[in-house]
């Protein structure tokens, strides 16, 4: 469903999921079929607004020099 969501955001955005196992590729492609609404995009955009998502992308000490 998420990788759903991100294929709604607007046609300049490609999402590039990763996978080691075909049955997650199948299911990724299966992603670009799913038809999300406009009131389940609204209620998704709800749970998770633009800027509520704080903090670091890696843990210290982790692999947070990739981003310096």
């Amino acid at each position: 469903m998420s990788l759903a969501w991100v294929l709604h955001q607007g046609e300049n955005i490609v999402p590039i999921p990763g996978t080691k196992n075909i049955s997650r590729v199948i299911e990724n492609i299966a992603a670009s079929k799913i038809a999300l609404s406009a009131d389940e995009l609204k209620k998704l955009d709800e749970i998770a607004p633009i800027g509520s998502v704080k903090g670091e992308r890696y843990p210290e000490g982790n692999l947070a020099h990739i981003d310096r």
